[in-house]
């Protein structure tokens, strides 16, 4: 009877090793992101045509006051999530940023891309964001203390979902 309970132990344990998942689910996914590179959903190939600046961006979420589904937009990468890739920042025009996390958390990106410019596709919207949410992700991006200490008020900004993301240049 111990024998055939340990035999039984031994099998689960072997299917449990066998079927186990790479253990390397923390940090940013490797990588250079170099031109062409997506990350996400693919991008359409009509795609990088129709992005519109993230001031053309923010002056239609301005007029229509809402969300806007399925837009492209191109920026420059500022700052990616040195934990897993699953945030990243866009430099404005007037050297502003804005924040885009990725649809569902299905996709990563790359350190690398910091820097880069890209194209991506998604839905925005001015949203504001607790003053808990901004310290959260200053603490990701290793912000100095004092820059963390500093976050009093609640910020109205864009915020963009990101279906996927393509390196352009």
């Amino acid at each position: 009877m111990k024998i055939k309970v340990l035999l039984l132990a031994v099998a689960l344990s072997t299917s449990a090793l066998a079927f186990a998942q790479e253990s390397k689910k923390f940090g940013p996914p490797a990588g250079n992101a170099v031109i062409g590179d997506t990350y996400g959903n693919g991008i359409a190939s009509n795609t990088e045509s129709k992005a519109v600046s993230v001031d053309k961006l923010s002056k239609k979420l301005k007029k229509d006051n809402k969300k806007a589904e399925n837009v492209a937009v191109k920026g420059k990468v500022v700052d990616v999530c040195d934990k897993k890739g699953c945030w990243l920042t866009i430099q404005t025009e007037d050297n502003s940023q804005f924040f885009v996390k990725m649809k569902d958390y299905a996709f990563f990106v790359p350190t690398a891309l910091k820097g880069k410019n890209v194209v991506m596709e998604g839905t925005a919207e001015r949203k504001v964001t607790s003053v808990d949410e901004q310290k959260h992700y200053a603490e990701d991006a290793k912000k100095p203390q004092a820059e963390i200490d500093a976050i009093t008020t609640p910020k109205e900004e864009i915020r963009f979902v990101a279906n996927g993301i393509k390196v352009v240049n």
